[in-house]
């Protein structure tokens, strides 16, 4: 599993005019292969008037799957720009389709490659960009009268705190990089010295956002 990865923050929809032409990009996080050609015949479907729905979609932890189509657009100008959006941006498992409505005005070769590149490059702007983030589950038990310490220690370090369970101790779940597990442990044994047990939880991937959407 790897440390980290990088996705879209959420499925979305953008649209612009260029030279009276329209270009609605759609992005759609996908997991499998099927499920992606899937989307693109369900957007085919949808605008089954427009003229071109060019796509392109990226699979697998290392982008080991990269697939496109320029629908009718000349080759080269459609697929590929819109690829290499997600690639620039590190993005995994995940599939963009623009739609073409053609408005009168030929754009050119150069114009199509622009056009198509900043259709899904302003649709990752408008939705944003997480991080996942292999962490683990971390309960932190301790003392009623040491909980304000830890407390201010979880938020100046920013640590996502998933749960915090009171009985006759405080038990904070704190969420930890999978690599940063133990230097977490042996800050928070220093800090309260010593006065706190800890228990390792589940491990999964949680997702922060880096990039808001515009």
């Amino acid at each position: 599993m790897l440390p980290t990865y990088r996705t879209i923050k959420a499925d979305s929809l953008h649209e612009t005019e260029i030279k009276k032409s329209r270009f609605i990009c759609h992005l759609k996080r996908v997991e499998t292969e099927d499920e992606a050609k899937a989307f693109i015949q369900a957007i085919k479907k949808e605008h089954w008037k427009a003229t071109h729905n060019c796509s392109a979609f990226t699979l697998g932890e290392r982008q080991e799957i990269q697939r496109t189509s320029d629908d009718g657009e000349p080759s080269g100008t459609a697929g590929v720009p819109m690829l290499e959006v997600l690639k620039k941006n590190e993005l995994i498992n995940v599939c963009a389709v623009v739609t073409r409505y053609f408005g009168g005005i030929k754009l050119g070769a150069g114009g199509l490659i622009r056009a198509y590149a900043g259709a899904v490059a302003d649709g990752v702007k408008k939705t944003g960009i997480v991080e996942g983030r292999l962490q683990q589950a971390i309960a932190v038990t301790l003392a009623y009268p040491l909980w304000g310490k830890l407390e201010q220690f979880i938020e100046t370090s920013q640590i996502a705190l998933q749960d915090t369970q009171y009985t006759d101790q405080v038990t904070a779940i704190c969420m930890i990089d999978k690599n940063q597990s133990e230097t977490f442990k042996a800050q928070v044994t220093d800090l309260l010295n010593g006065q706190v047990t800890f228990k390792k939880g589940d491990t999964r991937y949680v997702e922060h956002v880096i990039e808001a959407p515009e």
